[in-house]
């Protein structure tokens, strides 16, 4: 995911509170200290850092933990929420029908987002029409051409043709039934006179329900100065970054943004079609703590997986604390089909910290030959997992053709999701949190969320 290095970071300071034997000021100031540091490194404002980590640290020395919590759950959910806090929420797009006009400087992207987005609608069920508005760039139409015929959406486009506006109001009329609009403009290397008259001349012609700023997540904290001259330019509804994969200012980039009247609504994190991310604050920091993100993999798998799967079943499952190897062999095909390993990894509760230890280019082997070693156990072992100790892993390795030190490798990847879901079910507030992460969910497991929090 996204800013791998922060995301370990962060984990160690956690990872520091829940293996300390005693909460006190000198081990809050060192983890303020830590936090710190993990913040700089991934760009983050001097500035947010000493308010995030002045407040983290004044809660935990005067907040008294909730009735039935220890200080290290206190701990833990202060510096989740400050986290949170830090990135802000805005609204996202709306799920309608639509027109949404693309913006952003020379090289940020757009055309290839504007493929993601085509995509993205029409994943959810939406026809697409795409418009080739760039009449600067060379060849801007046909990669545009080529992103719509992958994705299944129309394009439109007057290659030669030098007048933008005329372009836009030719290609809405063209593509007039298509439920979502999303036009693809033209860039410049700096916010310059003629690029605004022209994004506003085409905002004025559109008239569309979103304005979209396309921003390169490597400008780090120069994000926030840009998105609020485009936003002074031309109004703009909505920020997405792209290139998270990987890059060391995206820190920076996130949280100048959410500083700004800016609201941050996706996030690119890969080269592929399907490499864009809706942004949620909770579910981001969910993920940097190793915690997971449910709902991001329900939400994908409900794209994927056959009906017959119950992932919605499964997500109930892990936040309520009961988790069996059953669930986890579901959770395994559903990694199978949805393809993305170390993607789908960080979503996945605990498995964070299995990141390092995961082969990903014989990920499929490695799936595979645990979907043996489950196949090798009773059902009443993959029910109770706990009665799998000493002969019954050699019984099961035997039964699987691998090493003893191969099952209880899968054992230890069971435990550690096991164990992550527990201590979040026992956090009323931080399963309040991932209620609402749940919020797209259908009302019935919302409703069994709910019922097994007032069953405490």
């Amino acid at each position: 995911m996204a800013l791998d290095g922060l995301g370990k970071s962060l984990r160690n300071v956690l990872d520091r509170v829940n293996g300390s034997s005693a909460i006190d000021e000198n081990l809050i100031k060192d983890i303020c200290k830590e936090l710190q540091r993990a913040l700089l490194q991934a760009d983050v404002n001097v500035q947010l850092v000493l308010r995030l980590t002045n407040t983290v640290r004044d809660r935990a020395l005067n907040e008294k933990p909730d009735a039935g919590k220890s200080s290290k759950q206190h701990v833990t959910r202060i510096i989740y929420e400050e986290l949170v806090n830090l990135l802000k929420n805005g609204e996202p797009v709306a799920l309608k029908p639509q027109t949404i006009l693309l913006v952003g400087l020379y090289g940020q992207g757009k055309t290839t987002t504007a493929g993601k987005l085509a995509n993205f609608f029409i994943k959810k069920g939406f026809s697409v029409g795409l418009i080739g508005a760039d009449v600067y760039r060379p060849a801007a139409y046909d990669q545009l051409k080529q992103l719509g015929d992958k994705v299944g959406a129309e394009v439109y486009g007057e290659p030669g043709q030098k007048d933008a506006v005329k372009i836009v109001k030719d290609g809405l009329e063209k593509l007039a039934d298509k439920k979502i609009k999303i036009i693809d403009s033209s860039g410049r290397h700096a916010l310059e006179d003629d690029l605004i008259k022209e994004i506003s001349d085409i905002a004025e012609a559109a008239k569309p329900q979103e304005r979209i700023l396309v921003l390169d997540s490597q400008v780090g904290q120069q994000a926030g100065p840009q998105a609020d001259a485009f936003n002074k330019a031309v109004g703009v509804t909505g920020v997405i970054l792209t290139k998270m994969d990987g890059t060391a200012k995206g820190g920076g980039a996130l949280s100048a943004v959410a500083t700004t009247d800016a609201r941050i609504v996706f996030l690119g994190v890969g080269e592929h079609i399907r490499d864009l991310e809706s942004f949620d604050a909770d579910r981001f920091i969910s993920r940097l703590l190793g915690m997971g993100d449910l709902a991001g993999l329900v939400e994908i798998a409900k794209e994927e997986m056959d009906e017959s799967d119950d992932i919605e079943e499964l997500a109930r499952k892990m936040t309520s604390g009961k988790f069996t190897l059953n669930d986890m062999y579901m959770q395994m095909k559903a990694v199978k089909k949805m393809g993305a390993l170390r993607k789908i990894v960080n979503m996945l509760p605990g498995m964070s910290k299995m990141e390092d230890k995961i082969d990903f280019d014989a990920s499929q082997a490695k799936l595979d030959k645990y979907k043996v070693i489950m196949d090798s156990m009773t059902n009443q072992e993959k029910e109770e997992p706990s009665l799998i100790k000493g002969k019954r892993i050699e019984r099961i390795a035997l039964g699987a053709g691998v090493e003893s030190s191969e099952v209880r490798e899968l054992l230890r990847q069971y435990n550690n999701s096991r164990k992550m879901m527990s201590s979040v079910s026992k956090d009323r507030k931080m399963r309040k949190r991932m209620q609402k992460q749940f919020g797209n969910m259908d009302p019935d497991a919302i409703k069994e969320l709910q019922n097994a929090e007032g069953e405490e």
